[in-house]
């Protein structure tokens, strides 16, 4: 649990601690408050003790059929199941507090039904966390980094999304270099490899190839080591279980946290996020075989540069831009198709231009579509309690399968055709009977 405290300057907290890198430091302060932390006790028994908290905040509430809202949670698909962990929301008083999302807690959404599900996980996973990367590879959500009450962390844990029994597990005794303590981090994955880039955290221990920032204001009022942006490639190959960093080649892009990454066969983009006082409009990819950097040109009249934005693939040759943070503070609600093979960019109509919002996950659906889910629908840095939303908001972006338009078809007209839905296949007919037996009020 942690309480904000904003200063006697105009501008308000930040969205939480001092990691929190999208931010103007000198125009807020606020303090942690850990459990009258004096160092002296065990570490994971404090941190049984936060996760009590933050399952006291959750039971003063009724038990919900939905997520509840956030921001810096984590979200992936595997068939046709988005699964979400994590983030932090308003805690349920007035005034800058900030609370965890329990870290046994997993929502599962049905991208065919409709439906929402809570489920509950076992394991070891230490802590709850915000700004975590987390990504899904043949059924196995892997989780780096992130920041908790107790600042940044570069443990790394794997979750089997296919078992009977939900259970983290701490990848250790890995070979190699670790990447630095860190969040809000981006990924692609490539040959069985998952390759990280950038984040906002403490200085690297080791001999670290490419770029790390200190950030001056970072321990501003704190007793702190500080922190910085980095540019860093770390390679975790899954297969030997080791980490490493390549021998980059071309224009490297300058460091940067709260970018975000799309793999594309064998590249990896990256566009905008924060570096400094400055919110990026740059667009990189990088070859995975080759490991050379190409800077690709964005119009004048292509996106703004934003961070805690979404850049997801949707097409062997397009890429989807949602939402994020202006410099000039705003958070956006404006969408952009990315085309690949011809380098151009052009803006997406949709009908969600209502419902700005930074920090929050896109997943690409099997249909065509983008759930986008959760996030910040305002200005974080204000002095306005945060509107962290629940809401999922769903962009078609490609044509819908011929199965999901006659889907919608019966469903339109169930009165007329319920009668014939026993002669459906049985995979058909549950999904049916679930949008019909339960209201989804996400907006699915």
């Amino acid at each position: 649990m942690a309480e904000r405290m904003a200063d006697v300057q105009e501008d308000p907290p930040a969205g939480e601690d001092d990691n929190d890198s999208d931010r103007e430091d000198e125009d807020r302060l606020f303090v942690w408050m850990v459990n009258n932390d004096d160092g002296d006790e065990d570490e994971e028994e404090e941190e049984e003790v936060e996760e009590e908290q933050f399952e006291t905040e959750g039971s003063e509430t009724f038990e919900l059929d939905a997520p509840a809202e956030r921001s810096g949670h984590v979200a992936v698909v595997d068939g046709n199941i988005m699964y979400v962990w994590g983030g932090y929301k308003n805690a349920q008083t007035h005034g800058f507090f900030d609370l965890y999302l329990p870290r046994n807690e997993i929502w599962t959404y049905n991208m065919e039904s409709g439906v929402w599900k809570k489920h509950v996980a076992g394991g070891n996973l230490h802590t709850s966390m915000s700004g975590s990367c987390g990504v899904c590879v043949d059924g196995i959500l892997y989780l780096f980094g992130g920041h908790h009450a107790r600042g940044n962390t570069n443990r790394i844990y794997r979750l089997c999304l296919r078992a009977t029994t939900l259970m983290w597990e701490e990848m250790k005794d890995l070979k190699g270099l670790p990447p630095s303590s860190k969040d809000k981090l981006g990924c692609w994955v490539h040959r069985n490899r998952l390759i990280f880039f950038g984040g906002y955290g403490y200085a690297p221990q080791g001999s670290h190839r490419g770029t790390f920032e200190y950030d001056e204001s970072s321990s501003l009022g704190y007793d702190s080591p500080g922190r910085g942006w980095n540019n860093h490639i770390h390679i975790l190959d899954l297969e030997t279980f080791t980490w490493s960093q390549p021998i980059t080649h071309g224009n490297t892009p300058s460091p940067r946290a709260a970018h975000a990454c799309a793999t594309v066969g064998n590249r990896g983009y990256v566009f905008g996020g924060r570096f400094k006082m400055h919110r990026l409009n740059d667009l990189y990819y990088i070859d995975l075989d080759t490991w050379e950097w190409h800077e690709m040109s964005v119009p004048q009249l292509g996106p703004v540069g934003r961070s805690w934005h979404s850049f997801t693939p949707v097409s062997s040759d397009h890429i989807f831009l949602f939402g994020g943070f202006t410099t000039e503070r705003e958070t956006l609600s404006d969408a952009w198709l990315y085309c690949v093979s011809r380098n151009e960019w052009r803006p997406f109509k949709h009908n969600h231009t209502e419902s700005p919002r930074l920090w929050h996950t896109a997943c690409s659906g099997p249909d065509g579509e983008v759930f986008v889910f959760g996030g910040c629908a305002n200005n974080l840095l204000s002095h306005r309690r945060a509107a962290h939303s629940n809401e999922l908001l769903v962009f078609s972006v490609q044509p819908k399968s011929l199965v999901r338009l006659c889907m919608e078809t019966v469903l339109q007209h169930r009165e007329h055709l319920s009668s014939y839905w026993d002669c459906l296949p049985k995979h058909l007919l549950h999904s049916l009977k679930q949008r019909m037996s339960r209201v989804n009020t996400l907006g699915s």
